[in-house]
């Protein structure tokens, strides 16, 4: 460490979180980024890859895991290490201390950006360093903290802004614990270590708290403190889920009753093992080993994208009166089932055996249904596809098929970028949603469009696309915001919803506004199937890398 923590600021526990960014170098148009700190600490957090910190003429080193803090009012440089073939990737949170005289004495709305690479920012400096390195353990539970704090770009009522700076106190509570000299003489890693590997091999005993605290050689305080630092959870959670997942392998490979199972794997009854079941995995264990033992029929209404991409084909597909099916998933002979009729009922040859959805459901009344099958709510973000993928299968007994799905995107995407990357550059990239009544940019970070085109692919967002959007999935623009546009090329489909005749969520095409827009002149605007687009999901995302290059690569 170049300092301890009294050297930033005399209450660190007394912060407010003012953006994060998620930083993601092309070390072929830059690898270099400079920050000019005004009023805010910064902290860098190295996700993947190797570079450097510079800051007042010293240097730190970069790698995974690396959390660095750098001091309000010192400019300071990120440099991704020349020649490493990896990516480079880190987090940089900026945030206030309400006990400074800062302009932040309240809590305040997070605003995301993302930082393009590139653009570089002026920096002047005339402050000594003062940069502090941290560790934190576990270090997934450190990068779950830091993606959850990233996705709340839709966060806008007070009280979800508060839950996200509770959020962030306590992540950054946990570093300065972590790396309190004080602490660490009290801390032995070597004996919680111990504990957790005693936990995996004797999870179907009786195991308490205090017992597995006196192991440790440790108050049950202070176990439960040390515990939460090095898992992310309390002892008895972590005893539970090796105990589930264990359970889960039983239900999958014998034929042992429920209660059988449950004193197994070291709970007291069938009951309360089947309550815990289905809290942690969304399904009674009784369905997830049906699931895994049989082909099931299953409705999923707009998560058809997820079940095709594990090989299960849906017994009835969502759709929706304005929009229709999602043509792109080619189902052509399942029935279709139309989630705007509010009081739609399944036709007696159509009746599903398992039901899946996502929070959408509420808006369509989906949840009456019930009373006909077992259902299992996505209470993932969209954003969050492979998280979405992993749950699916791990419900429906295709577990086996994720990790190979999820490469083959990925693989697919690298390759991608790779290639857009030689072809257009430093050229801007913009994507619009057309209806009769609305003009509809996309943000950069999320929904169904930013992470794709922009995080996977790589590709530059116009200036506004970061301005006008922010923290949102997407914003309505004007007539005279769209005249603003620069971006070299467009992409652009169009919602048909709100038109009352034929081609009226076109109209827009035949303005001068349009006409004289950059990539209108030059010919880079490219049309999109609206549900293609409109979608989460793997193969939706596959589509979506595919329509850009054959449009601009």
């Amino acid at each position: 460490m170049y300092a301890s923590i009294q050297h930033i600021m005399t209450k660190p526990w007394l912060c407010s979180l003012q953006s994060i960014q998620y930083v993601d170098y092309t070390l072929e148009t830059s690898s270099t980024y400079s920050y000019k700190q005004t009023d805010v600490h910064s902290f860098i957090v190295v996700v993947e890859g190797r570079g450097i910190l510079a800051c007042s003429g010293l240097q730190t080193k970069l790698e995974p895991g690396s959390i660095c803090l750098v001091r309000a009012g010192d400019s300071f440089s990120v440099t991704a290490n020349v020649g490493e073939e990896e990516a480079f990737t880190f987090y940089k949170m900026d945030m206030n201390s309400m006990f400074e005289g800062s302009s932040s004495d309240k809590l305040m709305p997070i605003h995301l950006e993302k930082q393009t690479v590139n653009r570089e920012l002026s920096l002047v400096t005339d402050n000594i360093i003062s940069v502090i390195e941290f560790t934190y353990t576990p270090w997934s539970a450190c990068l779950e903290c830091l993606e959850q704090l990233y996705r709340q770009q839709q966060v806008t009522d007070m009280h979800d802004v508060w839950d996200v700076q509770i959020q962030f106190q306590q992540w950054f509570r946990n570093v300065i614990r972590q790396n309190d000299p004080e602490l660490q003489l009290n801390y032995d890693r070597t004996h919680l270590q111990q504990s957790v590997r005693y936990i995996e091999s004797h999870y179907n005993q009786m195991l308490t708290v205090d017992g597995l605290a006196s192991r440790a050689g440790l108050s049950r305080t202070s176990y439960t403190r040390h515990f939460k630092r090095l898992t992310g959870q309390l002892p008895l959670d972590y005893v539970n889920r090796v105990r589930l997942e264990r359970s889960k392998q039983l239900l999958q490979i014998t034929d042992d009753r429920l209660h059988d199972i449950a004193s197994h794997v070291g709970f007291n009854n069938e009951y309360y093992f089947s309550r815990r079941f289905k809290q942690y995995a969304g399904i009674s264990p009784g369905v997830y080993r049906r699931h895994h033992r049989q082909e099931v029929s299953v409705f999923a209404p707009y998560l058809e994208d997820f079940l095709l991409a594990l090989g299960v084909k849906p017994i009835l597909q969502g759709s929706h009166r304005a929009w229709g099916k999602q043509r792109y998933l080619q189902l052509d002979d399942v029935p279709e089932f139309d989630v705007s009729q509010r009081d739609a009922e399944f036709q007696a040859e159509h009746i599903p055996e398992f039901i899946m959805l996502d929070m959408g459901y509420k808006t369509w009344n989906l949840d009456r249904f019930e009373q006909v099958a077992p259902v299992y709510y996505v209470n993932h973000d969209g954003e969050d596809w492979r998280a979405i993928l992993k749950s699916a299968a791990d419900v429906l007994g295709k577990t086996n098929r994720v990790q190979e799905v999820i490469d083959m995107y990925e693989d697919k995407a690298t390759e991608a970028k790779r290639h857009l990357q030689g072809r257009i550059r430093k050229e801007s990239v913009a994507f619009l949603r057309v209806s009769a009544l609305e003009i509809t940019l996309y943000g950069d970070q999320c929904g169904y469009v930013g992470p794709v085109i922009y995080r996977d692919l790589g590709l530059n967002p116009d200036e506004h696309v970061q301005q006008w959007t922010q923290c949102e999935r997407r914003v309505s623009i004007t007539l005279e915001q769209l005249c603003q546009l620069g971006a070299d090329h467009l992409l652009i489909t169009f919602d048909t919803r709100d038109s009352l005749s034929s081609g009226e969520e076109r109209q827009l095409l035949d303005r001068t506004e349009w006409k004289q827009l950059p990539a209108v002149k030059s010919g880079n605007v490219y049309e999109v199937d609206f549900l293609t687009w409109m979608n989460y999901g793997v193969i939706s995302h596959g589509k979506k890398i595919d329509d850009i290059l054959r449009f601009i690569g």
